[in-house]
């Protein structure tokens, strides 16, 4: 009798799955996008190192050879960027600004600086729920032109929890406005009638980013730039309350669902469930306790200034790296098929804050 022997031909063999990237590959990316934006500075003044490094990205991730490596092994750490960077950078924001500074400016322009964001923020959220926009992009739209431009996009996504494409094609279309303000302001200056001191204010109410509100106010003086960032960073302020409204509407909205899904399952079986389907985000989040803590040590007077430019460097590195991760994330097909309404609704915001900021400042001055 001959012996049986199991056959090995028909065993089917598979490769053993390979291990998922690490953060390491997409954060060396991100540390070499932010290290050419800094050079592109350099050689062109005008264009700020946020600027350039979200352009970067978005040329990175449909350059052919490059886009692959940014979509595939470079990923996880590219999110890892958009995300965590952007928090520590929001939390070393706060170091620019003092209560002092701000008390100084008077209570009239603070008043006319929470009217702006206010026009600016409601108005764009609902054209951009009229337009039919996708997702949360009215919010994040509204969120970066009111506020401070990508970093507040950044801390906004972090409690609603936003899509990253939607949180990409937010900060492409608000980086767009802001450089296109740094242009195109400055050859309002004396059409408008606008003094230099009010040109800083102008622009520091209506720009989105700060960077981009030095790189504009700048061609007015210095009087104008210390005026334009002390109202910009006003705006900066407002970060916090707003970031905190968001988390308690995203927890309202998820504790709405389960009170209805309590109540059915009930019925059914004599019982409600306790538990949360998700988990709820904080009312204010970690990051932006921790901008708060850094206004309250600003105003202390405790830092030296070596220590507040050391801050500020890490500050736009840190931003710089988030922005180059969240510009990787940007698909341009699929930001075409939206572009007509995204584009709107830029245009549309952007003519809102600056007639009411325009306005508010002929009414402060």
């Amino acid at each position: 009798m001959a012996l049986l022997t199991p056959r090995t031909d028909r065993v089917p063999t598979s490769t053993p799955p390979r291990p998922a990237p690490g953060a390491l590959p997409g954060l060396a990316t991100a540390a070499a996008g932010v290290a050419v934006a800094w050079a592109v500075h350099l050689l062109v003044p005008a264009v700020p190192m946020l600027t350039a490094a979200v352009v970067l990205g978005i040329a990175a991730a449909h350059t052919p050879g490059v886009r692959a490596w940014v979509r595939g092994a470079a990923r996880p750490g590219l999110t890892l960027a958009g995300k965590r960077l952007m928090r520590i950078g929001v939390v070393l924001l706060g170091l620019k600004l003092g209560l002092d500074d701000v008390l100084g400016l008077g209570w009239a322009t603070v008043a006319m600086v929470i009217a702006v964001v206010a026009a600016t923020f409601a108005g764009t959220l609902w054209l951009g729920r009229r337009l039919g926009l996708r997702g949360d992009q009215p919010l994040l739209i509204a969120t970066g032109y009111s506020i401070c431009g990508a970093s507040a996009i950044g801390a906004v996504s972090e409690v609603s929890g936003s899509d990253e494409e939607d949180v990409a094609t937010s900060v492409a279309l608000v980086t767009l406005c802001g450089t296109l303000a740094i242009a195109v302001l400055p050859l309002l200056h004396h059409p408008l009638g606008l003094d230099d001191a009010q040109f800083g204010r102008w622009v520091g109410a209506g720009v989105h980013d700060v960077g981009q509100v030095v790189a504009t106010a700048q061609t007015a003086g210095p009087a104008a730039l210390t005026d334009a960032v002390l109202v910009k960073l006003m705006r900066v302020a407002l970060l916090a309350p707003l970031v905190a409204a968001v988390a308690v509407s995203v927890r309202r909205r998820r504790q709405s669902p389960e009170k209805a899904s309590g109540k059915t399952s009930g019925k059914a079986s004599g019982k409600t469930s306790g538990k949360a389907s998700g988990k709820r985000p904080p009312l204010v989040p970690l990051f932006v306790l921790g901008f708060l803590a850094m206004v309250g040590v600003r105003t202390t007077g405790w830092v030296p200034a070596a220590g507040l430019d050391l801050a500020a460097h890490a500050q736009e590195l840190l931003l710089a790296a988030a922005l180059f991760g969240l510009g990787s994330a940007v698909h341009l097909p699929s930001l075409v098929r939206t572009g007509g309404r995204v584009a709107a609704l830029g245009l549309c915001s952007w003519v809102v804050i600056a007639g009411a900021s325009y306005g508010g400042v002929l009414l402060t001055t």
